[in-house]
């Protein structure tokens, strides 16, 4: 099972994420994926800023030389299926080999997004053909792998029909167990799957437990020491995940990318 890490996207600065990947690269991480938001929106109703993700992740693969580098996720709502596969395609030449690129149809939470940019939202079935044309565009153009992300049945559908690889992102083992199940029904051989979620790792789970309630995780974060974190993040391998994509409360911490890379990632099952 492989391990991966997200950077921190919602900054100012693009040092700061450029500079996390750096020290994953260093700690042995399997990969690193940035995310793709206009903006966020904080608990007060103010918008967080948000790197491009794209560009983000062409610096990313531009200063790193040997850990993959992907999203989670390019949303094809935003970007014609041409001009996706065209980026994508660039990317994959500046670190060939390396790139693992994720895309979605977009959920309820990018209606206020799109909207604010006059891209519009359209329906479900809109969504998904988006979808399709970008995972068919992309995977014609580049040899970069090619995910899909969401929870959705038609969106898995896609997954399974069209790309080489499926994420989901938050559901506990057992909606993750299934989901997984079902979607490799339909895939060819070498199709992988993958989890990502929230972590609050720290040198011990005291010392977690502590850094979660200062940083207000949510209550699904995954909070302890690195064997606690390992022993978490191995029940999604054992219910049939080949990646898990750790994304630290705070992101921006280098410290947790050591964590993660030298003491989690060795705890982990082969």
């Amino acid at each position: 099972m492989k391990l991966g890490l997200t950077l921190p996207s919602f900054v100012e600065d693009p040092a700061t994420p450029v500079a996390v990947a750096r020290a994953a690269e260093d700690a042995g991480l399997d990969a690193v994926f940035v995310y793709d938001h206009l903006f966020r929106v904080r608990s007060d109703g103010t918008r967080r800023p948000a790197l491009e993700g794209v560009s983000l992740l062409g610096a990313v693969a531009q200063t790193t030389s040997a850990i993959a580098v992907g999203a989670l996720v390019f949303r094809a709502w935003l970007r014609p299926a041409p001009s996706l596969a065209a980026a994508i395609e660039t990317i994959d030449r500046i670190a060939p080999g390396r790139v693992v690129a994720t895309i979605g149809a977009g959920d309820s939470q990018s209606r206020e997004e799109n909207e604010s940019f006059g891209l519009g939202f359209g329906s479900i079935g809109d969504r998904v053909d988006a979808l399709r044309a970008a995972v068919v565009a992309a995977r014609r153009t580049t040899t970069a792998r090619v995910w899909v992300g969401g929870h959705a049945s038609a969106v898995r559908r896609v997954a399974a029909e069209a790309a080489q690889g499926w994420n989901s992102w938050a559901d506990d083992v057992e909606r993750f167990a299934a989901r997984a199940a079902e979607t490799r029904r339909g895939a060819t051989e070498g199709f992988e799957c993958s989890w990502g979620g929230l972590v609050v790792v720290a040198d011990d789970d005291q010392r977690a437990r502590a850094k979660a309630e200062r940083l207000a995780a949510p209550a699904e974060a995954i909070v302890g020491g690195p064997a606690t974190v390992a022993r978490a993040l191995s029940r999604y391998g054992d219910a049939g995940a080949d990646w898990v994509i750790a994304a630290p409360v705070d992101s921006q911490d280098l410290e947790n990318a050591r964590l993660l890379g030298e003491e989690v990632a060795p705890l982990l099952p082969g």
